[in-house]
């Protein structure tokens, strides 16, 4: 049978739920990306999602059915009953169920397993569960993350990892079926400046300072805490201390102020910004201080846009990025500080990074290669239940 044939035919009448926790950043960015492709391909796709996630990623203007669902980062008896019984509503009728994340894994899960009495819902309903992150926390909360985690890779019909590290962990943990499911950064739109209209732009004007530039989620896992303890080893002797930017929100928000403010550090925290091209436009090097990452998002955007990255080597950093950007040991301020102050003082390895990382980017899954590995994962597994 011609499954590429068969999946053209059926794709108007697949049904695919798409679940997702409360998401600002990458999670988000690839479930409205696969949105998108989907419902371009005729799939019908309802997106469940706490309140307000839409609106910030826009998953109903890209054609999906929204189902508010309140998944709350952690569990809670209450809250959960309430979200599972908001999933066995929005399941009804569903070819695939597609969860984003552990939380949104589990729950799906047991929305499916207690379907029980409630019509259209079936058990045997095939069950995605992409994991995006390494778990990061420590102590009690790490044991429970832990057991969490198992449970849901071997709930799953298939387990998807946006990097080959998380692939080997749910392999590790017993995963039926674990791949690789890489996530592509949407592309962004070009800038509304050039170079120096965009350097014109920043906080204070352009001061001729070399321009570094971190963006993300104000977070731990982020670790802009190791960029600050970096920043005093960005100048070379006798030279100007670059102007460092910091774009993004978050809960590190107020303490990282706090530091910049007490510390004196020639950083400015932007806020969360929409203007992500221009920033990208004006700055000399971008940096990661993250103490993981899968594919990271903000390292695609710089590297497409033939900006010089230095990076921590962490998670799926290193096969995303190849040799196309300086890596240095996660937890060493000294040697990230030392990989910035040598890249900004060679303008010769600069150009040589920005043209190597734009064809590193070359070899990277776009967003419809993406759209079509998931699209194939679907029919396989609804193929199965035939």
């Amino acid at each position: 049978m011609d499954h590429s044939a068969a999946r053209a035919t059926a794709a108007p009448q697949l049904h695919v739920v798409l679940v997702l926790a409360a998401a600002t950043g990458g999670i988000g960015a690839h479930v409205r990306s696969l949105t998108q492709g989907l419902v371009a391909h005729g799939v019908t796709v309802t997106v469940c999602a706490p309140e307000g996630v839409d609106r910030l990623h826009g998953f109903s203007a890209a054609g999906a059915r929204l189902h508010t669902v309140d998944i709350t980062p952690t569990s809670g008896a209450r809250s959960d009953a309430v979200a599972i019984g908001e999933l066995r509503r929005a399941f009804t009728g569903a070819d695939v169920v597609h969860a984003h994340g552990l939380r949104a894994g589990l729950l799906s899960d047991l929305a499916l397993r207690t379907a029980g009495r409630f019509p259209g819902i079936r058990p045997e309903t095939p069950l995605v569960v992409t994991s995006h992150h390494a778990l990061l926390a420590t102590g009690l909360e790490r044991r429970l993350q832990r057991l969490m985690e198992r449970r849901v890779v071997r709930a799953a019909d298939l387990v998807l990892g946006a990097s080959s590290d998380l692939v080997a962990r749910a392999r590790e943990l017993g995963a039926t079926d674990a791949r690789l499911g890489p996530v592509a950064a949407p592309p962004l739109p070009p800038a509304g400046l050039d170079r120096a209209a965009a350097r014109a732009a920043l906080p204070g004007g352009d001061d001729g300072r070399p321009v570094v530039l971190a963006i993300g989620r104000l977070v731990v896992q982020k670790c802009f805490s190791l960029l600050l303890d970096a920043v005093p080893h960005f100048a070379a002797p006798g030279g100007p201390m670059p102007h460092v930017l910091l774009a993004g929100d978050g809960p590190e928000r107020q303490a990282l102020y706090d530091r910049v403010r007490s510390e004196k550090l020639p950083v400015d925290l932007l806020g969360y910004r929409t203007d992500i091209p221009e920033l990208l436009a004006a700055a000399d090097v971008v940096v990661l201080s993250s103490r993981w990452e899968a594919r990271s998002l903000v390292a695609q955007e710089a590297m497409r846009a033939g900006v010089p990255v230095v990076a921590t080597a962490v998670g799926g950093v290193p096969e995303l990025v190849g040799d196309a950007a300086v890596l240095v040991p996660f937890a060493d301020p000294r040697a990230l500080g030392g990989a910035v102050r040598d890249l900004l003082g060679d303008e010769k390895r600069r150009t040589e990074l920005a043209e190597a990382g734009r064809a590193q980017a070359r070899t990277w899954p776009d967003e419809a290669a993406t759209v079509a590995q998931v699209l194939s994962v679907y029919d396989e597994l609804v193929q199965r239940q035939v």
